[in-house]
């Protein structure tokens, strides 16, 4: 933001007041991004339980927070979607299935990795 007078500290704890914001809203308004951030609060412990090494906890930890990253963007691009597109439109669809495929491959992503280091 060129101009915005908003540097060092500053623009840092605005930042951090902006992200706030928006977990609150994703665990406010996304059942899915609620279903995946409990899913996180029982996999963390699990994690440096179950795993034998920092690579396999980085691993296992890394996986289900990737998941919430994707979740995110895909609330991101559907608000954004539904805010401009209230007629059905070829292009909003394949935006939403798109972040919903996005999603999909995360879970798989966690699923694999979780499968993978724990049974090998």
């Amino acid at each position: 933001m060129a101009g915005s007078g908003n540097t060092g500290v500053t623009r840092w704890v605005k930042a951090l007041g902006f992200t706030w914001l928006g977990l609150k809203a994703a665990y406010k308004h996304e059942e899915a991004f609620r279903q995946e951030v409990w899913t996180l609060i029982v996999a963390v412990p699990l994690a440096i339980w179950l795993g034998e090494t920092g690579i396999e906890i980085a691993l296992l930890i890394g996986s289900v927070l990737l998941l919430l990253i994707v979740e995110l963007l895909n609330s991101a691009v559907e608000a954004v979607v539904d805010r401009f597109g209230g007629e059905i439109h070829e292009l909003s669809g394949r935006a939403k299935d798109m972040g919903s495929a996005a999603v999909f491959i995360a879970m798989i992503n966690t699923a694999m990795v979780w499968g993978l280091v724990l049974l090998f």
